[in-house]
């Protein structure tokens, strides 16, 4: 059974700088060939995607709100997708989860659902 699993959050003010942890377990040795996606959730708000990072290639994508503030990475050998978040705002508060899917390899390929969910990590910015 596939399982992700966050850690990482917290409460900051705003400018400081959080590091979110994904590690994947079920995946095993293939772990390298799927697509990790972060979304988030605010309260009363859909929920967005984030980030996301490609398996083989690592090509990475980043929503408009967040780019060039967060950066997405993975350590493969560790089975673990981070997001590193720098400059945080208050509109940044949100559960934040990571997510994947067997069928997603690529970040660019459409996903219309993703069966691997984790149980999100609170991350609250503070003015």
């Amino acid at each position: 059974q596939v399982q992700p699993v966050e850690s990482g959050g917290g409460l900051v003010q705003a400018g400081d700088s959080l590091r979110l942890s994904c590690i994947v377990s079920g995946f095993g040795r293939t772990f390298q060939d799927y697509a990790i996606g972060w979304f988030r959730q605010a309260p009363g708000k859909e929920r967005e995607a984030v980030s996301c990072i490609s398996g083989r290639d690592r090509s990475t994508t980043y929503a408009d709100s967040i780019k060039g503030r967060f950066s997405i990475s993975r350590d493969n050998a560790q089975n673990t997708v981070y997001l590193q978040m720098n400059s945080l705002k208050p509109e940044d508060t949100a559960v934040y989860y990571c997510a994947t899917d067997p069928k997603w390899l690529l970040c660019a390929a459409v996903m219309t659902t993703l069966d691997y969910w984790g149980q999100g990590a609170q991350v609250t910015v503070s003015s």
